[in-house]
């Protein structure tokens, strides 16, 4: 029997979730996006489909604070700037969407971090 494909496998789980998950005006949706180098936050308000707030490890803001530094650091370093971006816009309660990865390693230390920071979910 052949070996599902691993993106394929993912998409099919986020698919899954995003069937209960989504962002409203009120409580919008965090959302993960975990690459094999980097990763993203966004918060999204799926009424509208504008992205509210947005970090990752590209940000040039955050430039200092992932370079060279362990990629569950580096998570933690995102989590807190989106959810430091996040409440400069007025938000303080979202719905979290870990995107069909397992919540574990960067993606849960994203989400510690944004809880740290001031978040709700």
């Amino acid at each position: 029997m052949a070996q599902p494909i691993r993106s394929v496998s993912r998409k099919r789980r986020h698919t899954r979730v995003r069937k209960r998950v989504t962002g409203t005006n009120a409580m919008p949706r965090l959302n993960v996006f975990r690459s094999l180098g980097n990763i993203y936050a966004q918060v999204i308000d799926d009424t509208t489909g504008r992205t509210l707030a947005q970090a990752s490890t590209l940000d040039p803001a955050l430039g200092d604070a992932v370079k060279g530094k362990p990629k569950t650091d580096q998570a933690k370093a995102v989590g807190g700037a989106v959810a430091e971006r996040a409440r400069a816009a007025g938000i303080a309660k979202v719905v979290f969407d870990r995107g069909g990865y397992k919540y574990h390693g960067r993606v849960k230390a994203l989400a510690d971090a944004a809880r740290a920071a001031g978040l709700e979910f």
